[in-house]
């Protein structure tokens, strides 16, 4: 059997599955591309974030992301089994900022708002005042009215934050970053600038500083995707992991031309999710698989969440 046959078994037994057990799949963006096209929604941690926050009509949530997500989906919806296709599949950046890393910052600044980016996991989450996702992270900062604000864990996203909004960030870790987007340099954008003088170069505010400075457009990846969508641009140099382009490539006009700014932006952790591990945990619900925050720390952690979504309206 071919490659392309076998994937084609394996989404359709995953479909016929979920449909028989009432499951819910939801994806991000950078997941394989053969998951995006059978998940039941595909988003950034925003829109994700945003979907759990409402009534999923589901009895079980098989989330294909990494741990901190699952553990958001978790936290907006205490009743719901959730399991996730690879426990293995962990966020660096989230693991950066532990919650005694931030327990000691918040004693070194005890008046200071904390802000949290949601590539946290719940514990870290429990410590903050609110959580902020790369699409809203300036919004949240802006409309808590502080001179300075405690931001973790990604330092390029604390960077970007403060020159938006003029707000002190002080960063927890002081050097948290993604693994994939501190691989762009500013001299691969201006290179491609180059060979390509009539593509919009977007990139993420996970980048550093000097990547933003020399793109035209910084935003998440959900502003990347309908900013392409909508622009009546035709080229686009595109400077996040490369699931993202997938996506692009199968959803909008053919017409528009994609420039990865590196093709080697991939995020292992996220790929470690297959058909096959879905499949399986389908079947078999193992316990190791199933993500459930504890209650004490899930109200926490709920609380500044739904802050986020209150100063986000």
């Amino acid at each position: 059997m071919s490659q392309g046959n076998r994937t084609k078994e394996l989404q359709e037994e995953i479909l016929k599955l979920k449909k028989g057990e009432n499951i819910f799949l939801p994806a991000h963006n950078y997941q394989r591309p053969e998951i995006q096209e059978i998940a039941d929604v595909l988003g950034d941690s925003l829109e994700l974030a945003r979907l759990a926050q409402k009534e999923i009509k589901a009895d079980t949530i098989v989330f294909c992301g990494v741990d901190f997500m699952a553990e958001t989906m978790s936290i907006l919806n205490p009743d719901a089994e959730i399991y996730v296709p690879e426990p293995k599949a962990r966020c660096p950046m989230a693991m950066m900022c532990p919650k005694n890393i931030l327990i000691k910052a918040k004693a070194e600044h005890p008046d200071l708002p904390v802000v949290l980016y949601v590539n946290t996991l719940a514990e870290a989450k429990a410590e903050a005042d609110v959580i902020c996702t790369s699409a809203n992270a300036a919004k949240v900062v802006k409309a808590l009215g502080a001179e300075k604000v405690l931001f973790g864990p990604d330092k390029n996203l604390a960077d970007y934050v403060e020159k938006k909004t003029g707000v002190k960030t002080i960063p927890v870790p002081e050097d948290g970053y993604c693994i994939v987007h501190v691989r762009f340099a500013p001299e691969m954008i201006l290179e491609l600038k180059r060979k390509h003088p009539n593509a919009v170069a977007l990139v993420h505010p996970e980048c550093e500083m000097e990547v933003q400075n020399v793109a035209d457009i910084v935003g998440s990846t959900s502003f990347m995707f309908n900013y392409v969508k909508e622009s009546k641009e035709k080229e686009f140099i595109i400077g996040t992991e490369i699931g993202l382009i997938e996506r692009m490539k199968r959803e909008i006009d053919g017409n528009k031309i994609l420039i990865p700014a590196s093709e080697k932006a991939i995020c292992r952790n996220m790929k470690l999710n297959t058909l096959e591990k879905i499949r399986d945990v389908i079947i078999n619900k193992p316990k190791e698989n199933m993500v459930k925050v504890p209650e004490k720390v899930a109200e926490k952690a709920r609380g500044a969440l739904e802050k986020m979504f209150q100063l986000t309206k």
